[in-house]
């Protein structure tokens, strides 16, 4: 699971997340990549399951970039528990996302085989994706 080596401070404010991203939002590694279209937080755990089912669609051929990483930290207070006495602990880690943002790149295969691994990787995540060719970002 991807997680941080060590962060500045344990627990944080959740934020909100608004507008387009104007970062991360071009591919610049591979030929392919797969676009997120609505805004929302992925945890470790789901993007670890698209790397997963893009990676048996492949069969290893080609090379696989992953442009996010969850370093905001998830707090959560146990179950029944009463109101008061400081915020939760870590539960897990979230990559705050955008739409726009390129979620994974892709080359090395062919188109109709990096289209349907971006597919399969996309159905693992919570928001709507897209998959796209190097061309039309930029």
């Amino acid at each position: 699971m991807l997680s941080p080596k060590r962060v500045k401070h344990r627990k944080q404010q959740r934020g909100r997340v608004h507008g387009d991203a104007h970062t991360g939002n071009t591919i610049a590694f591979g030929e392919f990549g797969l676009v997120c279209m609505e805004p929302d937080w992925l945890t470790n755990r789901q993007i670890e399951a698209a790397r997963v089912a893009l990676n048996r669609y492949i069969k290893r051929g080609g090379k696989l970039w992953i442009r996010i990483f969850p370093d905001k930290p998830y707090t959560k207070k146990p179950a029944e528990t009463r109101m008061g006495k400081g915020k939760g602990n870590l539960e897990y880690w979230v990559a705050v996302v955008r739409p726009g943002t390129v979620l994974f790149e892709l080359s090395g295969v062919e188109p109709k085989i990096a289209e349907e691994a971006m597919r399969l990787a996309g159905s693992k995540l919570p928001v709507k994706t897209r998959f796209t060719l190097r061309a039309d970002t930029e």
